[in-house]
């Protein structure tokens, strides 16, 4: 397993592999947040890699950018984990630490000296996950918003 840096090449498949992560966006949503990355015309993420197998097929991918705060850091150039998904099948293989493991060198050769990552409060499996590659809970929050 290979952890490279996307290429626009693999859009249709990360397009697919970002809406298994956020079903919630539409395709064309994802394709397009994708297309302006790939035109460097996207704020964020600033990288995506991939796990590649030897025959080309993506098995996950992780979604990197830098924050000035998050929750529980101290510093205010936080590398952060945006998002991380790895196919079902291909879990509790290592693919998905090698990608973290990738995205931590991607932070800190960008200057940081923290990583952070979120999941939804019930995701269970997201937290365990986090937690086993020693990850710790920086707290608990519920957003809020409403039109003005």
């Amino acid at each position: 397993m290979q952890i490279r840096p996307a290429r626009p090449v693999d859009g249709d498949r990360l397009v697919t592999l970002r809406h298994a992560l956020w079903p919630d966006g539409a395709i064309e949503e994802h394709a397009g947040e994708l297309a302006a990355f790939f035109d460097g015309e996207a704020r964020e993420p600033l990288e995506i890699l991939v796990a590649e197998s030897a025959d080309g097929t993506l098995h996950g991918f992780c979604e990197l950018s830098i924050r000035a705060y998050a929750e529980g850091c101290r510093t205010d150039r936080v590398g952060y984990l945006e998002g991380w998904y790895v196919c079902p099948a291909d879990r509790g293989g290592g693919v998905g630490r090698a990608l973290v493991a990738a995205g931590e060198a991607w932070a800190r050769h960008q200057g940081c000296t923290e990583f952070g990552s979120d999941a939804e409060a019930d995701n269970q499996v997201s937290i365990e996950a986090h937690r086993a590659l020693g990850f710790s809970d920086a707290g608990l929050i519920r957003c809020f918003r409403k039109d003005l």
